[in-house]
């Protein structure tokens, strides 16, 4: 074992070198000689690197690391081809038989979603994944595989796509199932699909990924999901483990036609958010009435750290060239009570309180 510490005063280099960051300079230019926008991210990519090999990590650490980043690149390069299309993840077991009406039903939504021209992702593998790709077609599916010792095989709808990736590590994998989706469905499974759905919940509840629905689908006899709801509001909303408005982010349906109309009707007027420093945006396809806006300030005041709700057209200071035909709702968020912000949304999307022009 090493007795050196790791300290700044036991290395060559520290990160604010000036000749370290001038041959960081010279490989990202070298790199892209037109330049990159990102440039002083890539600085900062590069000064992690080094701080490992001063460090000497251990070997496995440093493969890990090396795995982890090209696992991700590889994501990147994939999903960047369909950037500009909306994406469902879908949840379930890979052990339903193809016999099972919840492999009908799977079947079904991805076919219902396809319609609306969502993109279904899966893990790639059999069961219930392996019906919503069947139902949604090649040309609508992206596939997330794993490498296992067992069940890790691609379904008939993925194997030999240039659309499957295959992961090595479960958190990559499920970095890019919430990263690229618009939506997610549960449906029925084992350990995988519960790890998966609550991390998707704690994620949103914790503003961790931006708010997108979530749907527990099982069939009308079933009671998978339903006593699992049961569950969670007796032993975790009533011993406030979670707050009550919490279960907002969940809901439970039961046809995939009614799956594929609460994501549809979660889009009508609710486009998508991001935080300029304090401020929250929400940004909506369609201005809202004075009404409206008086209303919101009033019910859901409780969502404001400071002041109240503001509409606006887009500004320049926002710069996001690409939604400057949308309208942003702003306020200060208090950066909790994501399940009351589900019900925000749920207003901005109904049509009464729409701005008609």
């Amino acid at each position: 074992m090493r007795s050196e510490q790791d300290g700044f005063l036991t290395r060559h280099y520290s990160p604010s070198s000036i000749e370290l960051n001038k041959k960081i300079d010279e490989l990202i230019n070298l790199a892209v000689p037109s330049g990159v926008k990102d440039h002083k991210i890539y600085q900062e990519l590069f000064h992690t690197i080094i701080r490992m090999i001063q460090a000497d990590r251990n070997h496995w650490d440093v493969k890990l690391a090396k795995n982890a980043l090209n696992e991700m690149e590889k994501g990147f390069s994939l999903v960047e081809r369909f950037k500009r299309r909306r994406k469902v993840t879908v949840f379930g077991s890979a052990r339903t038989p193809k016999d099972h009406p919840l492999y009908q039903q799977a079947k079904t939504l991805g076919a219902c979603l396809a319609e609306h021209d969502f993109m279904i992702i899966t893990g790639a593998g059999g069961g219930i994944m392996a019906a919503a790709h069947e139902g949604a077609r090649a040309e609508n599916a992206l596939g997330f595989n794993i490498k296992l010792p067992f069940e890790q095989y691609a379904n008939e709808t993925m194997e030999g796509s240039d659309v499957l990736l295959t992961f090595q590590y479960f958190f990559i994998r499920k970095l890019f199932f919430v990263k690229e989706a618009e939506a997610v469905v549960l449906c029925p499974g084992g350990f995988g699909t519960w790890d998966e759905a609550f991390e998707v919940i704690t994620l949103i509840q914790t503003g961790k990924t931006p708010i997108v629905p979530v749907i527990m689908l099982e069939t009308a006899d079933s009671t998978y999901w339903k006593e699992a709801l049961e569950y969670i509001e007796h032993q975790l909303r009533d011993h406030h483990y979670i707050l009550a408005s919490d279960m907002h982010l969940i809901k439970l349906v039961h046809t995939p036609e009614e799956t594929t109309q609460e994501i549809v009707t979660f889009y009508t007027n609710y486009h998508s958010s991001r935080w300029f420093k304090e401020i929250f945006a929400i940004r909506l396809n369609k201005p809202l009435t004075n009404q409206a806006i008086e209303y919101i300030n009033k019910e859901y005041n409780d969502l404001c750290l400071i002041g109240g709700f503001t509409q606006q057209p887009y500004q320049d200071s926002f710069k996001e060239t690409e939604f400057n035909n949308l309208t942003y709702l702003l306020f200060n968020f208090t950066g909790k009570q994501y399940g009351r912000l589900r019900q925000l949304i749920d207003y901005l999307n109904e049509t009464n309180n729409w701005l008609t022009l």
